[in-house]
């Protein structure tokens, strides 16, 4: 899947710690330069931001990076990006054309948020070819998981080095899309957990287990209370064996 002649692939992520907080994002641009492919990481940090704000920031730093790179060589090259962000793959694809349509207006009246961005957006995507395609995120895809990896060291304040060369001597594999059986294993059992009937919810506070009914009466308990611990069981024994663990001396 590295990128043919006058094609470029681009891997995003933004990251944020906390909603608003310390945020980051990351690209990895793959293109066409003098006839060879060549390979592009990019990073930035804002302090006080979004999760959303670092998805769409990292898409619209690799885009014009790619415009640069086109004007250089006189080329209008087609760009494929691979984000694990549907909000940016909605914007562009299903609410951007209406926003505009409507004056930045959502259909419920309100303000679009981070019109900025979306209209930095605009501007780079109008007369490109671009597809979009949604990866899912921490499931071993190495493009993703390495965009995601730059993302948070920004966030963290702590970047990694980023890459700039050829891509034969680019150690992450672009072309793997299927990403890493495990990690999907795992995520697709912590979704279907997440999803599953609680048989209660379980808080730990100040040495005392208490059972809950639900999550509001754990949460209400636990929120914002430090060294406050809290679980869902799914049934009495996993009650029986979070309530043992706790309280094991």
């Amino acid at each position: 899947m590295l990128p043919m002649k006058e094609e470029t692939i681009i891997f995003t992520d933004g990251a944020s710690r906390g909603n608003p907080g310390p945020g980051g994002w990351g690209a990895i641009v793959s293109f066409t330069k003098s006839n060879s492919v060549s390979v592009k990481e990019l990073g930035g940090r804002q302090p006080d931001t979004t999760n959303n704000r670092m998805e769409l920031t990292a898409v619209i730093q690799a885009l014009a990076f790619a415009l640069a790179e086109d004007v250089q060589i006189g080329i209008n090259s087609s760009a494929v990006i691979l984000t694990d962000s549907s909000y940016v793959i909605n914007g562009a694809t299903k609410w951007l054309a209406g926003w505009q349509r409507n004056n930045w207006i959502t259909s419920q009246k309100q303000d679009v948020l981070n019109r900025d961005l979306w209209e930095e957006m605009s501007e780079l995507i109008t007369g490109r070819k671009v597809r979009w395609n949604y990866i899912g995120g921490h499931s071993g895809i190495p493009g993703n998981e390495r965009c995601d990896e730059i993302a948070t060291s920004f966030a963290d304040g702590n970047p990694v080095p980023l890459y700039d060369g050829p891509a034969d001597s680019y150690t992450i594999d672009l072309e793997n899309l299927s990403g890493d059986p495990e990690k999907k294993s795992s995520k697709s059992s912590a979704k279907n957990r997440s999803k599953a009937k609680a048989y209660s919810y379980l808080s730990y506070l100040n040495g005392k287990v208490e059972r809950h009914l639900t999550w509001a009466e754990c949460e209400a308990r636990v929120k914002g209370k430090s060294g406050a611990k809290f679980k869902k069981a799914l049934d009495p024994e996993e009650e029986k064996a979070i309530i043992a663990e706790w309280t094991a001396k």
